[in-house]
């Protein structure tokens, strides 16, 4: 029955509906605002998307990303004026780093790794869970966005290099870029161990001990990756690490799930 009612509380909690329907207008609107400042470089790097985009003039497209920050703002009012506030600064800080951020080395890689997961901590505000578990998982995460980020700069590096965005791969090279992104990997293995071990995350080390072999394996492929079809597969994989690891959530306690199906069969 604990189960149940910790179910019925989320799926009720009108709050958290808000925080989930103000965060997907925000990042829809960054996704918007980003292709807008990508377009040059999506000619080259993405020429059937760009095609597409061409068909949207661009008064539509900042039209469309006025109307879901607009969207965004006023779910985050139905919850409270912190909302209001916290999600007035990511929409502000997506902006930016489409604007002037990801155009440089490092910051632009880290910036956008930290936007990723920001809307996940506004959950966590509302829900007031700051347990080290949650950081640690969010650690791990966040490596796994950063080298998301490293390997799509590869995947675009021909674009990045005539649009003149001094990624790390532009600056230091594909091999310097390669090395940093093993480095990354090799740090993911700390929290995965501390979450498997130290922490009770119930079922969940099932997710960290395939993660982790998928990771050893991306490394082995990583050097191998000459083509940006090469760093499309690697790109692949690492979604896909991470929509199982927000999807495993629900293996630290499987009576919820449990629970819920016999409440969709009632």
């Amino acid at each position: 029955m604990e189960a149940t009612t910790e179910l019925l509380d989320v799926l009720l909690d009108t709050p958290l509906f808000f925080i989930v329907m103000s965060s997907s207008f925000a990042i829809a609107g960054g996704y918007i605002i980003n292709n807008f400042y990508d377009n040059e470089k999506d000619l080259i790097n993405r020429p059937l998307k760009s095609i597409i985009d061409q068909n949207i003039s661009k008064n539509t497209q900042l039209k469309t990303y006025f109307s879901l920050n607009f969207l965004s703002i006023l779910f985050a009012y139905f919850v409270s004026w912190r909302a209001v506030l916290f999600y007035s600064v990511y929409i502000f800080l997506l902006w930016f780093y489409s604007h002037k951020l990801k155009k440089y080395p490092i910051i632009g890689n880290i910036s956008a790794s930290t936007l990723a997961l920001l809307p996940f901590f506004g959950i966590l505000i509302h829900f007031q869970n700051f347990g080290a578990e949650v950081f640690t998982h969010a650690l791990y995460l966040y490596l796994i966005v950063l080298i998301r980020e490293l390997v799509k700069d590869l995947e675009n590096l021909s674009g990045d290099l005539a649009n003149n965005y001094q990624t790390i791969s532009v600056r230091f090279g594909e091999k310097t870029s390669k090395y940093i992104i093993s480095i990354l990997v090799i740090l993911t293995f700390i929290p995965a161990f501390i979450l498997s071990n130290y922490i009770d995350t119930g079922k969940m080390y099932y997710y960290f001990f395939t993660s982790s072999g998928c990771l050893i394996a991306f490394l082995l492929s990583l050097f191998q990756a000459k083509r940006k079809s090469d760093y499309i597969k690697l790109h692949i994989l690492l979604k896909i690490i991470l929509i199982s690891g927000i999807l495993s959530v629900i293996l630290i306690d499987c009576r919820v799930l449990l629970h819920g199906w016999k409440m969709i069969e009632k």
